[in-house]
């Protein structure tokens, strides 16, 4: 039962793959804010995966953001998403991201159930 409060941590370490060099966003070897983003998305989705219906699932639909310092390669990087409102399928969570320096992104998301086959057919 998708209830307010439920958290997910998810993790990962800076290597060149997820640095603002290789994906496009920037032109320094340092973690990346797409790849940041996506971290919090994955918190997100897994924080209310377990209580989600079978044929059900979560899509992101807006992230309020701020990045506010670099993460060198070879840094553990930790997202944390926390369930902060449910208001019919939309899902509002607070979203942040640490390093071994202590934040380094913070803000929210929004995410919606949704039937997994009916969204896969809007796509034909």
């Amino acid at each position: 039962m998708l209830k307010v409060g439920l958290t997910h941590v998810s993790t990962l370490a800076v290597e060149q793959s997820n640095t603002a060099l290789a994906l496009g966003s920037g032109d320094l070897p340092v973690f990346a804010t797409p790849a940041m983003t996506a971290l919090m998305e994955n918190a997100a989705m897994l924080a209310v995966a377990g209580e989600l219906q079978d044929a059900e699932s979560t899509v992101g639909s807006m992230l309020n953001i701020s990045h506010s310092k670099p993460s060198p390669l070879g840094e553990q990087i930790s997202a944390t998403a926390e369930l902060i409102e449910i208001d019919g399928r939309k899902l509002t969570f607070r979203v942040s991201a640490f390093d071994s320096c202590g934040v380094i992104g913070e803000g929210t998301h929004i995410r919606y159930v949704v039937n997994r086959e009916k969204f896969m057919s809007k796509i034909k």
